[in-house]
């Protein structure tokens, strides 16, 4: 029943959040489409409820449970971040708004980034590690509780892993490739397009007909 529960709590997500999103953007009703996104974080109580009666009703502690609390742990790491993201792409599609800008990605400000999400893990494996002592404490039985245990040094391992990879980015920043001649170099998002002052060209206009010249050349800036 839990994994089933947790599989509705994932569906319910994505449904509430398409709700929300098409409220606000499409029928533009966005006390309506706040209201349903406010709504998602209900699920994650109703899945922490019963996962606790599951285990208040007599029910062994298992793997499911351990998934549960990595779930939440999830969501409440990384669930805004994915509601802000989306809610940016769909202002953009369908209402209208500027396209929102995507993350850096070369040099150190791409390393920040990467660190900022790494700590959405972080905040994962902490909920995840609180809920689960919960349950530890809750059952109150060492030979029952194994499999709980478990669970917190998955999420630990797996907030290892992926701080590993955000330390790459630092190490070994990633390179912008290089600029070929006479190209436009990358702006950053907002800023104003720069002429290259080497090969900016200055036209004049054409000269009287009746000194037979045409226009004039390009002169170099």
């Amino acid at each position: 029943m839990i994994v089933a529960l947790i599989a509705v709590c994932e569906i319910g997500f994505w449904v509430l959040l398409a709700a929300g999103l098409g409220a606000r953007y499409v029928l533009r009703m966005p006390r309506t489409g706040l209201a349903l996104l406010l709504c998602e974080p209900l699920l994650e109580v109703v899945l922490l409820v019963v996962t606790a009666l599951d285990l208040k009703n007599g029910a062994d502690p298992s793997w499911k449970h351990g998934l549960a609390a990595v779930y939440i742990g999830y969501t409440v790491g990384h669930g805004h971040r994915t509601v802000r993201w989306l809610d940016g792409h769909a202002a953009h599609r369908l209402a209208g708004a500027p396209k929102p800008a995507g993350p850096p990605r070369h040099g150190m400000a791409r390393a920040r980034h990467e660190g900022t999400v790494w700590l959405g893990t972080l905040v994962a494996a902490a909920v995840a590690t609180a809920l689960l002592q919960l349950a530890i404490w809750y059952v109150d039985d060492p030979a029952r509780t194994g499999s709980l245990e478990s669970w917190r040094w998955i999420a630990w391992r797996a907030a290892a892993v992926h701080g590993l990879v955000a330390l790459t980015y630092v190490i070994w920043p990633k390179k912008a490739p290089k600029q070929e001649p006479g190209q436009v170099p990358e702006q950053a998002p907002g800023q104003t397009p720069r002429t290259d002052p080497g090969t900016a060209t200055r036209t004049y206009p054409e000269t009287d007909p009746g000194h037979g010249k045409g226009k004039a050349p390009a002169e170099k800036l």
